[in-house]
């Protein structure tokens, strides 16, 4: 599956873990009240501004995750993704992002480390060049601008 990129720093893979599609009516007093439609289209608008193309991908399913990060090798220029709870319980998920070698920013609406002590360790977070954690939706706009950043040619030279 190849896409040609909208933006001239190409496509983002922002993928979203279980129980994200619940989000809005999800415990709001954690996770806020904007929905996952209302993340991807902030998504869609912040990378269009930065010359990136946002393709969002939601999965509760382990091995969705997985194909989805493969499928990135070769049609993506880099990887955001908030795992949920595989964040504290997956191997293969970090094995996966280390296997395509595209940059990776971990995101996560509340901040983890003020959580349940189960939730302070993140696996993938080994191998994310960035975490992203407690910024609620606008996580996902830095980590959009942190890609665009690092995408940039003259970031490159730096």
């Amino acid at each position: 599956m190849s896409s040609a990129p909208v933006g001239p720093l190409g496509t983002i893979l922002v993928l979203n873990g279980p129980n994200l599609n619940l989000l809005g009516t999800r415990e709001p007093g954690i996770y806020g009240t904007k929905t996952l439609a209302d993340i991807e289209q902030l998504c869609a608008r912040t990378a269009e501004q930065r010359g990136l193309e946002a393709r969002c991908v939601q999965s509760n399913h382990e091995g969705s995750l997985i194909d989805a990060i493969h499928d990135a090798r070769g049609t993506a220029s880099g990887i955001i993704i908030n795992p949920a709870a595989y964040s504290h319980t997956s191997v293969a998920i970090p094995d996966a992002l280390a296997g395509v070698e595209l940059p990776v920013v971990e995101v996560h609406l509340s901040n983890i480390h003020r959580r349940e002590e189960f939730r302070h360790h993140s696996y993938v977070s080994a191998v994310a060049d960035v975490v992203i954690a407690g910024a609620g939706v606008q996580g996902y706009a830095m980590a959009l601008d942190w890609m665009a950043a690092t995408l940039t040619p003259a970031a490159a030279a730096d």
